[in-house]
């Protein structure tokens, strides 16, 4: 008997969690967080994480789960997802998989084989040190490109986190990041709803939404977590938003262009969704967001429901 998952994606900005919201309210649905900055406690305005009000309307999974300076790595994630996931179907509720992390999503749905390598500190600071440069980057890059083509191609060039991952795995195992990479057919079926919008109007509404950011107090909340000693040397910190917001306290950057910082990279992040997310991707039924959807995607998830419930009563 195949359960259901019911995957939101879409670039950020776009509405995914008030969709999601509603969505798990109208059908008794809970939400699993597949976002990778929402993971982190104290990290609440600039992740653009639900309230508190909304996380009380509906169960939540996966989001305030570690500390900022806490490692979280996908492997970690997809063990998690995947428990809750099993967890909720126990309950005979729908699962929705909501969040732009395009690895965090496909990992699940896909049911990637993670390799199962402890982080190698020091070799995977001395590559980040290599990577300060755009030359650097392009170097390391190179380097996956000759060892190991297969991960290459799946990478982008500009995501050097990945990149340093799969030639510190290289370094600690001898073998292919790609070839550790066996995926598994999921124990459930899924739909994919894919949210979108105009590229100049989404642009349009993030730049609102940062401003936005600043008015709820995101320079307060940067400063808290440096107060509690969380440097902007971690991952978490490194994130958009706190990165400048950050440079902007130490006096590296002044408050405006720290905020058109903000805006470009966040940007330049829609973008690489969409590298993750292809229009084009026939398992995805995209929406255009400024059409009135929820006729359309209720209808969707009330079937998903019903073949959900006529599946449990043949069992």
């Amino acid at each position: 008997m195949m359960n259901y998952v019911v995957a939101i994606v879409g670039p950020t900005g776009i509405g995914k969690t008030r969709l999601a919201i509603d969505l798990a309210r109208e059908f008794n649905a809970e939400i699993v967080n597949a976002d990778s900055r929402q993971v982190y406690r104290h990290m609440d305005i600039g992740t653009a994480k639900p309230t508190p009000t909304e996380l009380t309307l509906v169960p939540h999974h996966l989001i305030n789960i570690v500390n900022p300076d806490e490692e979280f790595s996908l492997a970690q994630f997809q063990k998690l997802a995947r428990q809750a996931i099993k967890d909720i179907e126990q309950r005979n509720k729908l699962v929705l998989l909501v969040g732009g992390s395009g690895q965090y999503i496909w990992s699940i749905i896909e049911g990637w084989g993670i390799p199962e390598v402890p982080p190698d500190l020091e070799y995977r600071r001395k590559l980040e040190e290599r990577a300060i440069s755009s030359e650097g980057q392009r170097e390391l890059y190179k380097e996956l490109v000759k060892i190991d083509p297969a991960a290459a191609a799946n990478i982008d060039p500009q995501n050097i986190r990945r990149v340093i991952r799969a030639l510190e795995v290289y370094a600690r195992t001898e073998k292919p990041f790609s070839q550790l990479q066996r995926k598994k057919s999921p124990s459930f079926n899924t739909t994919i709803i894919g949210l979108t919008i105009d590229r100049a109007e989404l642009y349009r509404r993030i730049d609102q939404r940062v401003d936005k950011m600043i008015e709820q107090g995101l320079v307060k909340e940067v400063r808290k977590l440096m107060d509690m000693g969380y440097g902007f040397n971690l991952p978490s910190m490194s994130s958009i938003g706190y990165r400048q917001i950050g440079m902007f306290l130490k006096n590296e950057l002044s408050m405006e262009v720290a905020i058109q910082q903000i805006k470009f990279e966040t940007h330049r992040l829609v973008r690489q969704q969409y590298n993750w997310f292809r229009l084009k991707d026939d398992r995805i039924i995209w929406f255009d967001i400024q059409n009135n959807i929820i006729p359309e995607v209720n209808f969707i998830l009330a079937s998903t429901s019903i073949l959900k419930k006529d599946r449990e009563t043949k069992g």
